[in-house]
């Protein structure tokens, strides 16, 4: 193997890795902001590893511009609809969880 397929399998292993912690910090997040803030964070940066290790696998054709593509829509678009589900949902009344309150909250007030 040379050094593009071995850098193009480290990124596609570390978006491998980042998507399952992701998925972790969902199930154990107390409420839902943390959970959208573990969702947030990690899918744009697991699809950037991806896309990243996908065009390098490609080299330079038009599968890697169309990736590239792909991943500046999705860049712009996961934190954008990530920021707006959390602001309808303290728009709606959902009060993020608190440590002394020790118990996860749903739509309160």
């Amino acid at each position: 193997m040379d050094l593009l397929q071995w850098l193009s399998a480290i990124l596609l292993l570390s978006g491998c890795a980042l998507g399952v912690i992701g998925g972790i910090g969902i199930n154990r997040f107390p409420d839902f902001y943390t959970r959208m803030h573990a969702a947030g964070v990690t899918d744009t940066l697991c699809a950037g590893l991806f896309f990243g290790g996908l065009m390098i696998h490609f080299g330079l054709t038009l599968a890697s511009a169309k990736l590239f593509l792909i991943f500046l829509f999705m860049l712009f678009t996961c934190p954008t609809s990530t920021h707006a589900l959390a602001k309808a949902a303290r728009h709606s009344g959902l009060v993020p969880w608190t440590k002394t309150s020790g118990v996860e909250q749903g739509a309160s007030k």
